[in-house]
């Protein structure tokens, strides 16, 4: 066994327990049990596959038997660098079976330079990948970066991933409290910490949602979200919970995402709101009176824009407004029975596995004034059980009495519902991408014509933000992105607007005011040109 070090606290653990916001059960028994009472009902949909939970069953024991024959042992790390496939699922929950940790977080916008140093850090003994995958996969070096990874033995793909073969007889682990689940998430130094979640802390806030929103069998979950971002676990945690339908994003070859909601049935849809926006805006040109069955459409990974949510409302959908973080799930969430105005404008009261307290945003050891704006701060049985390997950012990410530090700013109103007021990080959310403006910035600088650089975000309608590079130095738009290209940043994440300065706002101490360049972009004074970088032929 291959033990993590955790904030699992055994009296709290007693504690969930007790108020029936942890069970003993894991991913793998969830499945099991809907298999074993309703074997023929059908469990799963892509664009290839329509599955049965014995079905499911039978392809997640296969794999299982595979990986305890390789020498996998209970806490061994599995990767998942892949598109949105049946394979991760299948994944996740033989790795549930057999006591390993799943690691599916692995981006399509990543390079295999990055991939590499994401499995070197987890000590990865298994990657499940597939060829053309990744930001560089046509000219980066994934098997050079691999061959280097001396705990990586074993590497699927779709052409060896096994789908039928021995079932594994041996019992099934049930531990819910062990780390079972990890996930790199964001973070503001360009470095992405690593989330860890056991099966209870990664369930707790999908029971509630379960519960609250009367999910059931009937219930057919279609996420827009991919399988590498952790809005799409809730939505596998709320599938097994409830025993419903999953369906992923992965229509047939020249099927729209509309068109996939329709034809699947699907009614309750979860995804960011640019999915939103893009949805709503194919039904209004297909001149379709409503989408399809959907009934809830779940949004979160960035602000929501109240203009969405309306739309929503006016087609008879009720939107699901989300908060949280992968350190949290989806903990704050809106109600059905809440009035419209609540769906709306703000995430809503959330549920029991998560407390919400908001904290001065100067002093996070003292709560702010009631009805006031500052950091959202939390506790409770959806909260991670840490970050991988990184103790000092572990304990810097709480108070002094205990309460999570999110980094977001917020308030609470007199009913108990959450508003989502800005963020305190530099982190930029394109879409629903994070990107680390100072991952660009260190890039940029290595250019010998760029003498100081700051990349901020400018807002935009449909994807809620963009990157602009303000740059001082004779380096030209087109220069700059080659060069940021030729230092391997991710075309993901490159800068869409460019500002040639003379000088940039600095604090007292010298540190760049990027919130102030934003707000110099809002107040008219500054006008940054749109770029666009194009990709070489060479590396298509």
């Amino acid at each position: 066994m291959r033990p993590f070090l955790t904030l699992h606290n055994p009296a709290r653990a007693r504690d969930y327990y007790d108020r029936g916001l942890w069970a003993n059960d894991t991913f793998y028994s969830l499945m099991a049990r809907h298999a074993e009472e309703r074997p023929d009902d059908i469990a799963y949909r892509d664009g290839v596959n329509t599955l049965s939970w014995r079905d499911i069953a039978g392809r997640v024991d296969a794999f299982a038997a595979d990986l305890r024959a390789k020498g996998l042992v209970p806490g061994d790390r599995v990767s998942v660098w892949m598109s949105n496939r049946i394979e991760p699922v299948i994944a996740f929950l033989a790795c549930s079976r057999g006591g390993h940790t799943i690691n599916p977080s692995l981006h399509s916008t990543n390079t295999c330079a990055e991939v590499g140093q994401l499995l070197r850090r987890l000590d990865t003994a298994v990657l499940i990948t597939e060829d053309g995958w990744g930001a560089d996969r046509g000219t980066g070096k994934l098997e050079t970066e691999i061959a280097e990874l001396p705990s990586l033995h074993t590497v699927y793909t779709p052409d060896n991933f096994p789908t039928t073969g021995s079932r594994s007889y041996t019992d099934p682990v049930i531990d819910p409290d062990s780390v079972a689940y990890l996930a790199f998430t964001s973070g503001t130094t360009g470095q992405p910490k690593c989330v860890m979640h056991s099966d209870n802390t990664l369930m707790s806030n999908p029971r509630d949602m379960v519960h609250d929103w009367k999910l059931d069998a009937d219930t057919r979950i279609l996420t827009l979200s991919p399988l590498s971002h952790h809005i799409a676990w809730v939505g596998v945690s709320q599938w097994l919970i409830c025993g419903g339908r999953l369906i992923i994003d992965a229509p047939p070859p020249g099927m729209s995402r509309l068109d996939w909601i329709v034809e699947t049935g699907a009614n309750y849809v979860m995804g960011v709101p640019t999915h939103a926006m893009d949805i709503l805006a194919a039904q209004r040109a297909a001149g379709l009176p409503r989408i399809g069955n959907v009934e809830i459409f779940y949004m979160a990974g960035a602000p929501i824009p109240p203009v969405v949510c309306e739309a929503f409302v006016d087609l008879g959908i009720k939107p699901q407004n989300i908060y949280g973080m992968t350190e949290n799930s989806s903990h704050q969430y809106t109600h059905p029975d809440d009035d419209p105005d609540i769906w709306i404008n703000t995430c809503g009261r959330g549920g029991p596995a998560y407390e919400v307290l908001i904290v001065d945003a100067e002093d996070s050891d003292k709560p702010a004034t009631p009805g006031d704006t500052g950091q959202i701060a939390g506790r409770g049985a959806a909260l991670m059980l840490g970050y991988f390997g990184n103790q000092e950012t572990t304990q810097d990410s709480f108070n002094r009495d205990g309460w999570f530090l999110s980094g977001d700013l917020g308030r609470v109103d007199e009913n108990g519902n959450l508003h989502i007021d800005g963020r305190l990080k530099d982190l930029i959310i394109r879409g629903g991408h994070n990107i680390y403006p100072s991952h660009i910035e260190a890039l940029a600088l290595r250019s010998p014509d760029v003498e100081k650089v700051a990349a901020f975000p400018i807002p935009d309608d449909r994807l809620g933000e963009k990157v602009c590079i303000a740059v001082i130095g004779s380096l030209e738009p087109d220069e700059l992105l080659s060069h940021l290209d030729a230092e391997g940043l991710s075309k993901y994440d490159m800068p869409e607007y460019f500002l040639r300065v003379e000088s940039l706002p600095l604090t007292a101490s010298g540190k760049i005011l990027k919130r102030e360049l934003t707000e110099m972009h809002r107040r008219g004074e500054i006008n940054p040109a749109p770029i666009r970088f194009q990709a070489s032929k060479e590396g298509v």
